[in-house]
């Protein structure tokens, strides 16, 4: 796998303190649900992240992989699995994470808190 999805599984989205699971961890889930019943192999991964320090636009996913420039998206929910899945897939499928802007969901697009270049390589 090239790419990793982590997904802010401590995230509130608003929701009270006790409310279990957290809406984090419930996106977190569904995502993982779909992406199993997916037809095709998975080209990224899912993974849990405990916090994105990202807490006023919860729920929120960091987009990463080796050489690629990375991405933190908010105001998620489970609503939007199919979309958080193809933008994935497509991140995945680039040399260098960038999805033409056509080519994004429309959650990519507005959604972004922030865009982080590739770790330089060594000289």
């Amino acid at each position: 796998m090239v790419a990793t999805l982590y997904v802010c599984v401590t995230c509130l989205a608003g929701e009270d303190r006790e409310t279990v699971p957290r809406a984090g961890r419930r996106l977190h889930d569904a995502l993982a649900d779909a992406q199993r019943l997916q037809d095709e192999l998975p080209n990224f991964r899912i993974v849990e992240a405990e916090c994105l320090s990202n807490c006023n636009r919860g729920c929120s996913v960091a987009l990463t992989g080796p050489g690629r420039w990375s991405y933190v998206y908010g105001d998620l929910d489970e609503a939007l699995v199919d979309d958080l899945l193809t933008g994935a897939s497509r991140y995945a499928a680039t040399k260098d994470g960038l999805v033409p802007w056509r080519e994004r969901p429309v959650i990519f697009r507005k959604g972004v808190i922030a865009r982080i270049p590739p770790f330089p390589r060594p000289v």
